[in-house]
């Protein structure tokens, strides 16, 4: 099954900032912007070697508002890759999912 299969969110071309960090090294963190969002993760551009699976903390600012999110590596391709939310509190994911309305009024939906 790829991971298109396994996406639940619709994909939104959306740039936001972002800043990111491993949990395991949370002092280090990369600012970084997104290419794409779903209000279950994004894709982000970073010229920094992830691995499957590692977990990072994320700081997404959307409209003047920072959401603070853990993530883990979903996929990764070249200089992309794809963060997956987990541990979303129900009210935040409410939002996220408002954003993600929002951009699908303006922007096609990514396959």
């Amino acid at each position: 099954m790829s991971a298109d299969e396994r996406r639940q969110d619709a994909r939104y071309a959306a740039r936001f900032d972002v800043r990111f960090a491993r949990t395991k090294d949370a002092a280090r963190a990369l600012n970084a912007f997104s290419t794409n969002f779903s209000a279950g993760g994004l894709c982000v551009r970073a010229n920094h070697a992830y691995e499957l699976g590692e977990a990072l903390k994320i700081d997404v600012t959307i409209e003047g508002f920072t959401y603070s999110l853990d993530g883990v590596v979903a996929w990764i391709r070249g200089e992309a890759v794809g963060v997956r939310f987990v541990n979303v509190r129900p009210e935040v994911r409410e939002r996220l999912e408002h954003v993600a309305r929002t951009l699908a009024r303006t922007q096609p939906q990514l396959t």
